[in-house]
């Protein structure tokens, strides 16, 4: 989708991102240009990328038996240090960026836009169950897709009126009644989560654009507990949402102008 944005020509003013989009965000932010997507898909096919969730199922398993989570935070926390630096802050990047995790004690949504990038974005995607909580100032977050999956209404309100919206394709596919048990709770989450998003399309202000970039379809869908570890298709995903990402922005979003107005 950000291939497909950059060849037409757009280029962010700002990057609004909540779990694994404020991972990308991040590194969008940093370098706001088309070359950010190689080195996107460079990460996400990488070995480092495979060891955040690589760990196998039995520690995995033993790991939850003792501690609230399956994985350890140290090989995603590792791969941002790397590719973002240790010590950056959201002031050093080169355009805005704001991403959403979940507080705790507050239970309620948090925005971070200032300070160590690092932790902000540990924060936005520490997906409960998966990752344990990040504790930053004595205050503990979860993933903020709990509370703000798709964040347009916080694109709004910092002053955005075009938005494109860079989704991971759940929000196309129809759901259906929950027949085994994990199916309860990922049901349950998408219906919070699409309830919300389409409050905030349906409350646009009428100077706000926004595109829903289409991800490509999927292959055979994978709803079992184990499906967020398959990395392997992540090169057949990234095509898919090209084609699918350039046809959409060809035939719904007028070009913008080149350099003697045409």
């Amino acid at each position: 989708m950000l291939r497909a944005l950059f060849r037409a020509g757009f280029r962010p003013d700002m990057v609004i991102g909540t779990s694994i989009g404020a991972v990308n965000g991040a590194l969008v932010a940093a370098d706001p240009s088309e070359s950010v997507t190689d080195r996107l898909v460079r990460l996400w096919t990488s070995p480092e990328a495979a060891a955040v969730y690589g760990d196998s199922v039995g520690r995995q398993l033993r790991r939850f038996a003792a501690r609230t989570h399956l994985h350890s935070p140290m090989p995603l926390r590792r791969l941002l240090e790397s590719e973002i630096g240790e010590h950056t802050t959201f002031g050093e990047l080169k355009i805005p960026f704001r991403c959403c995790a979940a507080s705790i004690e507050r239970a309620a949504e948090h925005w971070f836009d200032s300070g160590p990038l690092v932790d902000a974005v540990l924060a936005s995607s520490a997906v409960p169950g998966l990752l344990p909580p990040m504790e930053i100032s004595g205050e503990h977050f979860v993933d903020g897709g709990i509370v703000n999956s798709i964040p347009i209404g916080e694109a709004v309100r910092v002053g955005a009126k075009l938005i494109f919206v860079l989704q991971v394709g759940r929000i196309e596919r129809p759901l259906t009644v929950p027949k085994r048990p994990w199916e309860v709770a990922q049901v349950a989450f998408e219906i919070a989560r699409r309830h919300r998003f389409a409050r905030e399309l349906a409350s646009l202000p009428d100077d706000v654009r926004v595109h829903v970039l289409p991800s490509g379809g999927s292959e055979k869908r994978d709803d079992t507990p184990w499906a967020y570890r398959d990395m392997a298709a992540v090169g057949r995903r990234i095509s898919r949402a090209y084609v699918a990402s350039r046809r959409y922005l060809a035939m719904n979003v007028n070009p913008l102008p080149g350099p003697n107005g045409s």
